[in-house]
């Protein structure tokens, strides 16, 4: 492909749709397919290129949709498989594509292979899943290693049928699936894969997608909770010693078939040269990479994900996290991403910037702004334009519908039992990372109880609305010329102009350790750092609620500059950045 037709998911915009809290079209309290197809003009209008749509298969939603009992088969209050194939159609015929969750790491306990294999040790399916006998001590029966799981306990569970232990890095209902086995990729492959492509999907978002290949020694891990039976165990779990030959595997078997379709892998705990490998043209295994620096700011992977300990991270954090991916497709053949939520975050503006009522919107505006002005694929998660925000800390756990952070708020209240503050200060921490903040409804509207998610009041949501839903919700704004998602609209119009200096340009930081102010260049890709070039963009945000100046690098002052864009607007810009506003300013050569 030529240098200057860059493939469309490299230009694109995604919009992430979390399906059940998106668009309910039938009062049953959950968003389905005929709420989303109800909402493709607004998709369109937005700017969006491409739509993702979290997990919509069959499954007992014990982990919403990541634990998937049929790959073929519709989760029956999201719709039919008709429904699935009219989104398709009606995504394409508005220029836009599609792509789906790929969650091939584990399956439900549910699935019918599961099933077969949790039957004997000697059925066609019996090595399908990774099975270990148990670990004897002084005659009791122990999990094979010491290993704790994603959401919390042992990784491992017992089944009397086989007298055995699976592997279950995620919840005890996701069993991990046996990558080893090429009778289960090749099913894989068939299965979750080429019949969805065959339907006409452009692609997928892969998830987990550096968890398949683990240490086969199955090591206890290093204990670093003192007091804890179960330990992170990462290492031995994460970017293992087969990942390359499997995702090379698939594209040589699988995708290689369909084209120039996008995969874009979800890689957590992965550092620089780790996300290269999977994302270098070269090797062409994934198109690019969700890089987890940015939204892993304030928490403590080693800590076993305990939310309690989520703390506040310091600006020049937060410019290193981007500055990652930025400089990877600067001085790489690879390509990366633009994000800041996502269905597993807490909302950006409550972890980024501010949800106080002065200065929310113009927070939102000036978050859109930066990250609209990065290089890589920009991916926007439904409500970001609207700038929705964390729920209050007031909530209790009985408004909690994720596992996860119920079994965060168990294990703060199993230790320390009901002592008032202990618990406060669980839902603090789930208040501030949880992951049901991104998984409350959509606010429509501010009509009354539901915010519009639901065609009639009387409904009742499968979780609780946000209590701000009539000062933050999507019919006010499209009233509002000033309104954050105006301004969204706005800024991809702008991002799509300036495609080779904001989508495709390089990436150059100017004010690390600056605490107030992010400030950075984008420049014609391979300038050279510190290069004039023909044009460039100085990108400024104000990260306080302080006056700041504009920090002009030196080399930049004695160019022709107009100022492209204000998050608060151009005509009212004056010498300062004023509190929680971005800039665009255009350079030129004289």
């Amino acid at each position: 492909m030529a240098e200057n037709t860059p493939s469309w998911w490299k230009t694109g915009t995604c919009y992430q749709i979390w399906p059940a809290s998106y668009k309910d079209s039938n009062d049953d309290g959950i968003g389905d397919i005929p709420g989303v197809i109800s909402t493709l003009d607004y998709i369109k209008e937005l700017g969006i290129d491409i739509i993702w749509l979290s997990p919509m298969y069959d499954s007992p939603q014990k982990d919403y949709g990541y634990d998937i009992s049929d790959y073929q088969a519709i989760y029956p209050p999201f719709g039919t498989m008709d429904d699935m194939d009219e989104l398709i159609k009606q995504t394409h015929a508005r220029g836009m594509r599609l792509i789906l969750d790929l969650v091939i790491n584990h399956t439900s306990d549910q699935h019918k292979w599961f099933q077969e294999s949790k039957q004997s040790r000697t059925n066609p399916k019996a090595e399908w899943y990774i099975w270990r006998d148990a670990r004897m001590v002084n005659g009791e029966r122990h999990p094979p290693n010491n290993w704790r799981a994603i959401f919390g306990g042992s990784a491992w569970e017992w089944v009397e049928e086989r007298q055995q232990y699976y592997l279950h890095i995620f919840a005890k209902e996701q069993p991990d699936l046996n990558w080893e086995l090429e009778e289960v990729r090749l099913a894989i492959y068939k299965e979750a894969i080429e019949f969805w492509l065959d339907r006409g999907v452009d692609g997928f978002r892969v998830d987990t997608c550096n968890l398949y290949s683990k240490d086969v020694s199955f090591p206890n891990a290093d204990v670093v909770l003192l007091e804890e039976q179960y330990q992170p165990a990462f290492k031995h779990f994460e970017n293992g010693p087969r990942m390359h030959e499997w995702l090379q595997e698939k594209r040589r078997l699988c995708l290689s078939k369909y084209g120039d379709i996008l995969m874009v892998g979800e890689c957590p705990g992965s550092d620089r040269e780790t996300v290269l490998s999977y994302v270098s043209a070269a090797r062409n295994e994934l198109s690019c990479v969700l890089d987890f620096d940015v939204v892993d700011l304030g928490t403590n992977r080693t800590s076993g994900g305990k939310k309690h300990h989520s703390y506040r991270h310091q600006l020049p954090e937060f410019k290193l996290a981007l500055a990652k991916t930025q400089d990877l497709i600067r001085t790489t053949d690879a390509w990366g991403t633009v994000f800041l939520e996502n269905h597993d975050q807490g909302r950006s503006i409550s972890r980024f910037a501010t949800d106080t009522p002065q200065y929310r919107e113009a927070a939102s505006k000036m978050l859109a702004l930066c990250i609209c002005a990065l290089t890589g694929t920009l991916f926007v998660y439904q409500g970001q334009e609207i700038g929705m925000y964390n729920h209050s800390a007031d909530w209790t756990i009985d408004d909690m519908r994720d596992i996860d952070s119920i079994n965060a708020y168990n294990d703060v209240k199993h230790r320390y039992g009901d002592d008032p503050v202990w618990n406060k200060k669980a839902m603090r921490g789930i208040a501030t990372v949880g992951r049901d903040n991104a998984r409350l409804p959509v606010q429509w509207s501010g009509e009354a109880p539901n915010a519009g998610f639901t065609p009639s009041p009387d409904a009742k949501p499968w979780i609780r609305v946000h209590d701000d839903y009539k000062n933050v919700n999507v019919a006010d704004q499209l009233g509002r010329k000033d309104s954050p998602l105006r301004f969204w609209q706005r800024m991809l119009k702008v991002r799509s102009q300036y495609r080779d200096l904001m989508i495709l340009g390089d990436f150059e930081l100017h004010d690390l350790y600056e605490q107030d102010t992010f400030t950075f260049i984008k420049k014609p890709k391979g300038a050279g750092a510190g290069a004039a070039t023909g044009q460039e963009l100085l990108v400024v945000c104000n990260f306080s609620e302080r006056e700041n100046p504009v920090d002009v690098p030196a080399r930049l002052r004695d160019r022709k500059k107009e100022l492209l864009v204000s998050s608060l607007g151009e005509e009212a810009a004056g010498k300062y950045l004023r509190p929680w506003e971005g800039r665009v300013y255009l350079f030129e050569e004289k």
